[in-house]
């Protein structure tokens, strides 16, 4: 089989580990750092890691893409394989710990006023303490309890939050670090409970839109929302009337609709909002990045044997 490994991010440890697997099950390995390095002869390739999205969609001989985000909305296209019975992985379950950590960050900096006091700080101002919010005590809604909803519902339990309600599409997760887990219909009788919103959802045609302006309405005055899903699921000009209409204390949003987010965007100037972009994850953490590249050796283990691959994505599904 051979192999390419199309990615800027690798230090010579995960490609070490790559060459390792590779050699394990008598693979050769091609290292790139772009799809445009990859030459003519490398036509003929059987599997990638990595972003390898026009390969895919020109290349009948590739059997296998791995890619090392967990999102995968932007392979679901008709038309994203030459081979439509090309295998594809997805790195979800390498993200959990790095986004977990963002959602605490960007809730306290927004709870604590962090980023009203550090705007002070750049002219200089002494600013008056103000009023704040604390995750203790605090009941927490998370509209996704996958790898990283899970990982955040952990981390936010040390805080003593007052409850910690899963919603998902089968009302079902057995991690201990729910108080109860919902099913997405009975979303709308949990809003209006929720004071912190976490959202971390993928782009499909069930999570489209799925906090529309009706839902946003639903939420009591003073929550705070974060996503880092996908901008798709959220209604943007609804959040910003209530931002700016202060029926919300705040929200911070890592995904939008449209990335970049454009100069002319409302969003860059509505009130109470924390703008990071899509940063909260990526393979800037090196546990992620190991993570992320353990996942496809293991995987590539299994596809040379014969076996299910472990990380699977549901193309019908998206995820």
């Amino acid at each position: 089989m051979k192999i390419l490994v199309i990615s800027s991010a690798l230090k010579d440890k995960q490609k070490a580990l790559i060459e390792a697997a590779a050699l394990k099950t008598g693979s050769e390995v091609y290292f790139f750092r772009s799809e445009n390095e990859i030459t003519a002869e490398m036509q003929d390739a059987e599997i990638i890691y990595g972003f390898g999205v026009n390969y895919a969609r020109t290349n009948k001989n590739l059997k296998w893409l791995c890619v090392p985000s967990a999102g995968v909305d932007y392979l679901m296209k008709p038309g994203s394989f030459a081979n439509e019975e090309c295998l594809l992985t997805n790195s979800a379950g390498a993200y959990g710990v790095t986004i977990a950590e963002h959602i605490i960050a960007v809730a306290l900096m927004m709870m604590r006023n962090i980023t009203d006091y550090y705007a002070g700080s750049l002219n200089r101002k002494w600013s008056l303490p103000k009023p704040q919010k604390s995750l203790k005590d605090c009941k927490i809604t998370i509209l996704g309890t996958g790898d990283i909803g899970t990982n955040f519902a952990r981390r936010a339990k040390a805080f003593e939050p007052k409850s910690i309600t899963g919603i998902c599409r089968s009302g079902k997760c057995d991690d201990i670090a729910f108080d109860r887990v919902m099913k997405v219909d009975e979303l709308d009788k949990i809003l209006p409970e929720t004071e912190l919103l976490v959202m971390s959802l993928p782009a499909t045609k069930e999570t489209e839109n799925i906090l529309s302006k009706e839902r946003i309405a639903l939420l009591p005055e003073g929550a705070y929302i974060v996503n880092v899903g996908r901008g798709s699921a959220i209604d943007e000009e609804a959040l910003s009337d209530a931002l700016d209409g202060g029926r919300l204390a705040g929200a911070a949003l890592d995904v939008f609709r449209t990335e970049p987010l454009p100069e002319n965007s409302r969003l860059w100037t509505t009130k109470n909002l924390l703008i990071t972009p899509h940063v909260a994850g990526n393979l800037t953490l090196e546990h992620t990045l190991n993570r992320n590249v353990e996942m496809f050796c293991e995987d590539l283990v299994n596809f040379i044997s014969g076996k299910e691959l472990k990380h699977l994505v549901d193309k019908k599904n998206g995820y």
